[in-house]
């Protein structure tokens, strides 16, 4: 009986190590979803939409086009407003949310 129990407590303890980087995961996903007004839900644009899909772009790539955002070097309607709203550690993991999408 001590030994079905211990096997049911190791069963029940297993998953844990995962819940515990679901935090980070998930307040990565709702920084990215902020993204999903104009760029689509994980960066998927609908077709022919003038506003660029996020999904698998490079992210150094992204990074410097949210730089120039926020310098005001690109032009924009609303985002360099909006990536002047995050700080430097929020739009590297943004960028990496999107980067890790397929394309």
């Amino acid at each position: 009986m001590r030994i079905r129990m211990l096997l049911l407590a190791a069963c029940a303890a297993a998953p844990l190590g995962a819940f515990a980087q679901a935090p980070d995961a998930l307040y990565v996903r709702s920084l990215a979803a902020t993204c999903a007004n104009c760029h689509g839900t994980n960066g998927y644009t609908v077709g022919g939409s003038a506003v660029p899909g996020l999904a698998g772009m490079p992210r150094e790539y992204m990074l410097r086009q949210l730089a120039a955002f926020r310098d005001g070097s690109r032009p924009a309607t609303v985002m360099h407003q909006i990536a002047k709203g995050y700080n430097q550690a929020q739009l590297d993991q943004i960028a990496g949310y999107f980067a890790a999408q397929k394309k």
